[in-house]
């Protein structure tokens, strides 16, 4: 059976951190709240973005000031991202690397309509066989379901999940795939406690790859 590493995005294949909080400032001052330091933001990085913004302020996420954000913020980010996003040192050899093996996936809360010129942009798209994220009307698709999609269009595989965050690890374990978790992005170690392996750079993803895929 062929084998798969799926990715999350922001914070495993790019560095998003000032193009996601500088829109959330300016979508802050959009709709009338005082903006925060832009460490205090990173947080806020990773969940569905009805989430993220209703936390932050203090709403369900079906409140109208969180679509009132959301609709400041996409409007800001469908440009910014294209210019402020970087990939993270390391990924384009890493990817190298798993492609000669492996097919690549991405798994991201970003709605698709950003994820794939994102990708274009930094000139990642062509090493995945499927970008899966929720459609611009699916504010609160759970990383889990968007997994489930990527399995789904991936076909029969075995597969690992690689991811920053807490979300990607339950996700990858609701579909039954071990998760590997990445320390240069925005979650903790743990945070990623209960990820399968726990690696520090894009070098050591290889290893961990075929460690958990038996290989």
């Amino acid at each position: 059976m062929e084998t798969t590493v799926i990715f999350d995005l922001d914070g495993v294949l790019v560095d998003s951190r000032a193009a996601i909080a500088g829109c959330m400032n300016h979508a802050l001052t959009v709709i009338g709240r005082p903006t925060h330091p832009e460490a205090d933001l990173h947080s806020y990085i990773g969940p569905p973005i009805s989430h993220s913004f209703g936390e932050l302020l203090g709403r369900a996420p079906e409140h109208a000031e969180v679509a009132a954000m959301m609709a400041a913020y996409r409007d800001r980010y469908a440009t910014v991202s294209l210019t402020a996003t970087t990939v993270e040192p390391g990924i384009p050899d890493a990817l190298d690397v798993l492609s000669q093996s492996h097919r690549l996936a991405v798994a991201t809360s970003k709605p698709t309509a950003f994820a794939e010129p994102l990708l274009d942009a930094v000139g990642l798209s062509a090493y995945f066989d499927v970008i899966a994220g929720p459609g611009l009307d699916e504010h609160a698709e759970p990383k889990t379901e968007t997994v489930r999609v990527a399995l789904a269009r991936l076909g029969p595989t075995r597969a690992v999940m690689v991811g920053d965050r807490s979300f990607d690890v339950v996700g990858a374990h609701a579909n039954r795939l071990p998760a590997i978790g990445v320390t240069w992005g925005i979650g903790t170690p743990h945070e990623l406690r209960d990820a399968e392996r726990l690696i520090d750079a894009p070098a050591e993803l290889s290893a961990a790859v075929a460690d958990l895929l038996g290989e």
